[in-house]
Protein backbone atom coordinates (compact mmCIF):
# COMPACT_ATOMS: atom_id res chain seq x y z
CA UNK A 1 0.00 0.00 0.00
CA UNK A 2 2.87 2.32 0.89
CA UNK A 3 4.59 1.60 -2.46
CA UNK A 4 1.31 2.29 -4.35
CA UNK A 5 0.96 5.65 -2.59
CA UNK A 6 4.57 6.60 -3.51
CA UNK A 7 4.00 5.61 -7.17
CA UNK A 8 0.77 7.66 -7.39
CA UNK A 9 2.43 10.66 -5.72
CA UNK A 10 5.38 10.38 -8.12
CA UNK A 11 3.03 10.26 -11.14
CA UNK A 12 1.15 13.33 -9.90
CA UNK A 13 4.36 15.27 -9.36
CA UNK A 14 5.77 14.23 -12.74
CA UNK A 15 2.46 14.99 -14.46
CA UNK A 16 2.47 18.54 -13.10
CA UNK A 17 6.01 19.21 -14.28
CA UNK A 18 4.93 20.83 -17.61
CA UNK A 19 3.99 24.51 -17.87
CA UNK A 20 0.41 25.56 -17.36
CA UNK A 21 -1.32 26.76 -20.57
CA UNK A 22 -4.57 28.62 -19.90
CA UNK A 23 -7.28 28.63 -22.54
CA UNK A 24 -7.39 31.79 -24.62
CA UNK A 25 -10.00 34.32 -23.61
CA UNK A 26 -13.25 33.84 -25.49
CA UNK A 27 -15.86 36.39 -26.44
CA UNK A 28 -19.62 35.91 -26.19
CA UNK A 29 -21.56 35.14 -29.31
CA UNK A 30 -23.29 38.16 -30.81
CA UNK A 31 -26.66 37.62 -32.45
CA UNK A 32 -27.11 40.32 -35.08
CA UNK A 33 -30.66 41.55 -35.70
CA UNK A 34 -32.43 41.51 -39.06
CA UNK A 35 -31.83 44.66 -41.11
CA UNK A 36 -34.88 46.91 -41.09
CA UNK A 37 -34.96 50.70 -41.40
CA UNK A 38 -37.11 53.64 -40.28
CA UNK A 39 -37.18 57.18 -41.67
CA UNK A 40 -35.90 60.09 -39.60
CA UNK A 41 -37.60 63.27 -40.72
CA UNK A 42 -38.30 66.09 -38.26
CA UNK A 43 -37.65 69.83 -38.07
CA UNK A 44 -33.99 69.43 -39.01
CA UNK A 45 -32.96 70.33 -42.57
CA UNK A 46 -32.22 66.70 -43.45
CA UNK A 47 -33.72 63.22 -43.44
CA UNK A 48 -32.29 59.71 -43.57
CA UNK A 49 -33.10 56.09 -42.82
CA UNK A 50 -31.76 54.50 -39.64
CA UNK A 51 -31.95 50.92 -38.29
CA UNK A 52 -35.08 49.89 -36.39
CA UNK A 53 -32.91 48.36 -33.64
CA UNK A 54 -31.47 51.80 -32.85
CA UNK A 55 -32.91 54.97 -31.32
CA UNK A 56 -32.47 58.55 -32.50
CA UNK A 57 -32.55 61.21 -29.82
CA UNK A 58 -31.26 64.78 -29.47
CA UNK A 59 -27.72 65.17 -28.19
CA UNK A 60 -27.60 66.52 -24.66
CA UNK A 61 -24.56 68.42 -23.56
CA UNK A 62 -23.12 71.76 -22.64
CA UNK A 63 -22.30 72.86 -26.20
CA UNK A 64 -25.23 71.19 -27.96
CA UNK A 65 -26.65 72.93 -30.99
CA UNK A 66 -29.96 72.38 -32.83
CA UNK A 67 -30.11 69.16 -34.89
CA UNK A 68 -27.25 67.47 -33.06
CA UNK A 69 -28.33 63.85 -32.69
CA UNK A 70 -27.23 60.52 -31.32
CA UNK A 71 -28.20 57.26 -32.97
CA UNK A 72 -27.92 54.80 -30.12
CA UNK A 73 -27.44 51.03 -30.55
CA UNK A 74 -28.20 49.75 -27.02
CA UNK A 75 -27.67 46.06 -27.86
CA UNK A 76 -24.15 46.86 -29.09
CA UNK A 77 -23.35 49.71 -26.66
CA UNK A 78 -22.53 51.93 -29.62
CA UNK A 79 -23.54 55.41 -30.74
CA UNK A 80 -23.27 57.41 -33.94
CA UNK A 81 -22.80 61.03 -32.87
CA UNK A 82 -24.18 63.43 -35.47
CA UNK A 83 -23.53 67.16 -35.46
CA UNK A 84 -25.11 69.60 -37.89
CA UNK A 85 -23.78 73.07 -38.69
CA UNK A 86 -25.19 75.66 -41.08
CA UNK A 87 -22.66 77.00 -43.58
CA UNK A 88 -22.25 80.77 -43.48
CA UNK A 89 -19.71 81.10 -46.30
CA UNK A 90 -17.04 79.24 -48.25
CA UNK A 91 -14.52 79.75 -45.45
CA UNK A 92 -16.76 78.00 -42.92
CA UNK A 93 -17.23 75.05 -45.34
CA UNK A 94 -13.45 74.66 -45.60
CA UNK A 95 -13.08 74.92 -41.83
CA UNK A 96 -15.82 72.34 -41.14
CA UNK A 97 -14.33 69.94 -43.72
CA UNK A 98 -10.84 70.31 -42.29
CA UNK A 99 -12.16 69.88 -38.72
CA UNK A 100 -13.89 66.64 -39.75
CA UNK A 101 -10.71 65.40 -41.41
CA UNK A 102 -8.48 66.26 -38.44
CA UNK A 103 -10.92 64.61 -35.99
CA UNK A 104 -10.81 61.42 -38.06
CA UNK A 105 -7.02 61.52 -38.33
CA UNK A 106 -6.60 61.90 -34.56
CA UNK A 107 -7.02 58.12 -34.56
CA UNK A 108 -3.77 57.53 -36.48
CA UNK A 109 -2.03 56.77 -33.18
CA UNK A 110 -3.90 53.44 -32.92
CA UNK A 111 -5.05 53.00 -36.53
CA UNK A 112 -3.26 50.77 -39.01
CA UNK A 113 -4.89 52.63 -41.89
CA UNK A 114 -7.54 55.22 -42.63
CA UNK A 115 -9.30 54.73 -45.93
CA UNK A 116 -10.93 57.86 -47.32
CA UNK A 117 -13.75 57.60 -49.81
CA UNK A 118 -15.37 60.53 -51.56
CA UNK A 119 -19.14 60.44 -51.61
CA UNK A 120 -20.99 62.25 -54.39
CA UNK A 121 -24.72 62.13 -55.14
CA UNK A 122 -25.02 65.17 -57.37
CA UNK A 123 -28.72 64.64 -58.13
CA UNK A 124 -29.50 65.04 -54.40
CA UNK A 125 -26.77 67.64 -53.75
CA UNK A 126 -25.20 65.34 -51.14
CA UNK A 127 -21.41 65.34 -51.13
CA UNK A 128 -18.99 64.15 -48.53
CA UNK A 129 -16.23 61.91 -47.34
CA UNK A 130 -16.18 58.64 -45.41
CA UNK A 131 -13.24 57.80 -43.15
CA UNK A 132 -12.95 54.06 -42.56
CA UNK A 133 -10.56 53.71 -39.62
CA UNK A 134 -8.97 50.27 -39.36
CA UNK A 135 -6.73 48.93 -36.67
CA UNK A 136 -6.59 47.40 -33.25
CA UNK A 137 -8.18 49.27 -30.40
CA UNK A 138 -9.16 52.45 -32.26
CA UNK A 139 -11.75 54.50 -30.40
CA UNK A 140 -13.78 55.19 -33.55
CA UNK A 141 -13.96 52.88 -36.55
CA UNK A 142 -15.91 55.07 -38.95
CA UNK A 143 -16.49 58.79 -39.41
CA UNK A 144 -18.06 60.79 -42.19
CA UNK A 145 -19.30 64.19 -43.24
CA UNK A 146 -21.99 65.25 -45.69
CA UNK A 147 -22.68 68.66 -47.18
CA UNK A 148 -24.56 70.39 -49.97
CA UNK A 149 -21.54 72.75 -50.36
CA UNK A 150 -23.73 75.82 -49.89
CA UNK A 151 -25.92 75.79 -46.77
CA UNK A 152 -25.52 72.59 -44.74
CA UNK A 153 -22.80 70.50 -43.13
CA UNK A 154 -23.29 67.28 -41.15
CA UNK A 155 -20.63 65.15 -39.44
CA UNK A 156 -21.02 61.67 -37.96
CA UNK A 157 -18.75 59.44 -35.87
CA UNK A 158 -19.26 55.90 -34.55
CA UNK A 159 -18.09 55.18 -31.00
CA UNK A 160 -18.63 52.24 -28.66
CA UNK A 161 -19.10 52.56 -24.91
CA UNK A 162 -16.82 49.59 -24.25
CA UNK A 163 -13.07 49.04 -24.23
CA UNK A 164 -11.99 49.01 -27.89
CA UNK A 165 -10.93 45.45 -28.67
CA UNK A 166 -11.02 44.92 -32.40
CA UNK A 167 -11.20 41.12 -32.10
CA UNK A 168 -14.56 41.19 -30.34
CA UNK A 169 -15.96 44.37 -31.95
CA UNK A 170 -15.18 43.55 -35.58
CA UNK A 171 -18.46 41.72 -36.38
CA UNK A 172 -20.49 44.53 -34.78
CA UNK A 173 -18.40 47.24 -36.42
CA UNK A 174 -18.90 45.67 -39.85
CA UNK A 175 -22.62 45.30 -39.15
CA UNK A 176 -23.03 48.98 -38.14
CA UNK A 177 -20.76 50.06 -41.02
CA UNK A 178 -23.46 48.73 -43.37
CA UNK A 179 -26.06 50.78 -41.44
CA UNK A 180 -23.95 53.93 -41.83
CA UNK A 181 -23.61 53.26 -45.56
CA UNK A 182 -27.41 52.92 -45.74
CA UNK A 183 -27.86 56.17 -43.77
CA UNK A 184 -25.54 57.97 -46.20
CA UNK A 185 -27.19 56.47 -49.28
CA UNK A 186 -30.68 57.50 -48.10
CA UNK A 187 -29.61 60.92 -46.78
CA UNK A 188 -31.40 63.95 -48.22
CA UNK A 189 -31.42 67.65 -47.55
CA UNK A 190 -34.93 68.89 -46.96
CA UNK A 191 -35.79 71.37 -49.68
CA UNK A 192 -38.12 73.33 -47.38
CA UNK A 193 -35.19 74.44 -45.23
Amino acid sequence: MKNLFIVILALILLGCNGGFLPKPKGYPRIDLPKKDFLKFDNLCPFSFEYPSYSFVFPHKGKNTMPCWLNIDFPIFKGTIHISYLPIANETSLKKFSEDARSLAYKHTIKAQSIDERVFDRDNQKVYGRIYDIKGKNTASSMQFYLTDSINHFLRGALYFNVAPKNDSLLPVTNFIREDIEHLINTFQWNRKQ
